[in-house]
């Protein structure tokens, strides 16, 4: 069997059908296949392999690796994928635990390369070639400690060459260092790697102790992670733990349901609003035409505008102080807006009442179709824009205000906003 096969294959095999897959393979290419798995695809090949099997598994990975596979084992099963490993390794995956899966702490490896800033570049050399051979993360940049392993700078292999057999680290070190504090999130911490265009970033404590490095193949996770979990949110649900043929039907109908049950009753408040102006459609049944095209109008304007904050936000091109000046911006694109798609609504109903379709008072429906596609596309895109701002002030997920949820926040004050200016401006006349 070749890798590309139990690839193709791996979404619908067991666990104990991926292990046999992982026996088929030559053991070269079986080691390469688990390397590259998920913590959790790992974790769950692991429980599925006979106890003596999974040492030689398991310390096959780096120690951020290990970490992240013990974080996805099930409780029981922890203590004894620890107790597989030699003694350095353990103390480093202990030590890695300490920090939450989602922190810079959870996504460093502590085995990095070191230099002391009284050596020659020949000598750091001539050392950096031993280390190699100790399973490094990376070995493009070596960080300079002081004793105490607090971070003095860093310096690339390219330097070392370059420089002089007998010129001191410490003269060719970089002292400016892009560092990370090991609780900062995940998702600040890829923003910090695109802002530095950084490939490794140190991760440096609040005393200025090092204390290990995150590399750009750590983020590239991260973000298809975040960019996964938001997609879903947006989508109207709550965000998956795991792979979608992996994740149990139990979990997937209630992270579904509870929020097409929040819809609901937003759908339900609608149906309210419809029952209030229940005399005014019974009066003139031709108003209840336009209503499909002014709230899909306004729900789709929220959905732009809540998309475009929330992936603003989530770049770190718009921040929570923000909020004014997208207010503002939003008010004139949300009017200007509106404007355009009320008079293609105003043209439409003129167009089609001048054939006597919608009666002797088509022009004023046109009016009242035009005015409240105006307002209803300006609340729209407001609500859309300022919801995020007010889920993160609260503490909540910018990406839950999702586009179902907006439509549905608009459907109901659209329908308040058509009837209300029907009342005004049809009053006496059609109604």
């Amino acid at each position: 069997m070749a890798q590309d096969e139990l690839r193709d294959a791996w979404a619908v095999l067991d666990a104990a059908e991926r292990v046999d897959g992982l026996h088929l393979l030559p053991r070269e290419d079986g080691e390469e296949f688990f390397i590259a798995l998920a913590g959790d695809d790992q974790a769950a090949i692991l429980a599925a392999m006979r106890r003596g099997e999974r040492r030689s598994w398991l310390r096959l990975l780096e120690p951020d690796d290990v970490a992240d596979v013990i974080q996805a084992a099930a409780p029981e099963d922890r203590a004894d994928l620890l107790a597989l490993l030699d003694g350095p390794t353990h103390k480093e995956v202990e030590a890695l635990l300490a920090y939450e899966e989602d922190d810079a702490g959870g996504l460093m490896n502590t085995r990095y390369a070191r230099l002391r800033p009284n050596m020659t570049a020949d000598e750091a050399i001539s050392y950096l070639r031993r280390q190699a051979r100790t399973q490094l993360e990376t070995i493009y940049y070596a960080y300079v400690l002081d004793p105490e392993q607090r971070l003095l700078g860093v310096v690339s292999f390219r330097d070392l060459f370059a420089a002089g057999p007998t010129q001191r680290v410490s003269e060719i070190m970089e002292k400016d260092v892009v560092s990370a504090d090991p609780g900062l999130d995940q998702e600040a911490l890829s923003r910090l790697f695109a802002e530095h265009d950084l490939t490794v970033m140190p991760i440096v404590d609040g005393d200025g102790l090092m204390r290990g490095i995150v590399t750009v193949d750590d983020i590239v996770d991260v973000v298809q992670e975040e960019a996964t979990e938001d997609a879903q949110k947006f989508g109207g649900m709550e965000a998956l733990e795991v792979p979608y043929l992996q994740s149990p039907r139990r979990e997937m109908l209630r992270k579904r349901g509870v929020w097409l049950t929040v819809l609901l009753f937003g759908g339900m408040l609608t149906t309210s609003v419809l029952g209030f102006f229940q005399d005014q459609i019974a009066r003139a049944q031709v108003l209840t035409l336009f209503i499909p095209l002014i709230i899909s109008s306004g729900g789709n304007a929220g959905s732009q505008a809540s998309t475009l904050i929330i992936r603003a936000m989530a770049l770190g091109e718009v921040r929570a102080a923000d909020w004014w000046r997208v207010l503002r911006r939003e008010v004139g694109i949300g009017l200007a807006l509106g404007a355009g798609l009320g008079v293609l609504g105003l043209i439409r109903v003129v167009i089609w009442g001048a054939s006597g379709s919608y009666g002797a008072h088509y022009a004023w429906i046109g009016v009242t179709v035009g005015a409240s596609l105006i307002g209803v596309v300006m609340f729209g895109t407001l609500a859309g824009a300022m919801l995020p701002f007010v889920l993160r002030k609260l503490g909540a997920d910018p990406a839950s205000a999702s586009a179902p949820f907006v439509a549905t926040l608009v459907d109901v004050t659209g329908l308040v906003i058509y009837f209300a200016l029907a009342t005004w401006l049809l009053g006496g006349s059609l109604l």
